[in-house]
């Protein structure tokens, strides 16, 4: 019987051995979960604020890019107007140009007829030249020649 229960309690203090050390075992790796979930928690929430701060700074850039592009919107409204005001302004110049070119032909004609007349040798001549001079005018009719011209020879 004491081999009986000698085998008996070695049997039974290896199933207790057997315990402990699965029993230290599950500690262990319960401790290492505990520890691996801990750090995955730690890692989630600095993984959050790297999201966080890239998200401000991805705020703060729409931000300013939003404010840019007003200023260039602005700076495109302002250019747009003084380019209206310059043509508008331009135009206005081609038409006075065009009606002073005119008047400028006119005159020059008038003094190319007064040379022709001076030069004339008949008085038909200088007549004929009085009728087709009579009435030179400009584009708004502000040179007007409705009289005749009287010379003396």
């Amino acid at each position: 019987m004491s081999m009986a229960s000698s085998s008996g309690n070695s049997s039974i203090s290896t199933k207790s051995q057997s315990s402990g050390s699965e029993g230290d075992l599950q500690v262990v790796v319960d401790e290492r979960k505990k520890k691996r979930k801990q750090s995955n928690r730690e890692s989630a929430r600095r993984s959050r604020m790297r999201k966080r701060k890239h998200l401000d700074e991805l705020t703060k850039q729409v931000s300013q890019l939003a404010k840019g592009n007003g200023e260039i919107l602005g700076t495109i409204d302002i250019t747009t107007q003084h380019y209206l005001n310059v043509e508008a302004e331009n135009s206005i110049l081609r038409a006075q140009m065009e009606e002073l070119s005119q008047r400028l032909q006119s005159l020059n004609d008038i003094v190319d007829g007064i040379i022709n007349l001076t030069n004339a040798t008949t008085a038909y001549e200088r007549d004929c030249y009085l009728t087709s001079a009579q009435n030179i005018t400009t584009k708004n009719n502000t040179l007007c020649l409705n009289q005749q011209a009287v010379f003396q020879w």
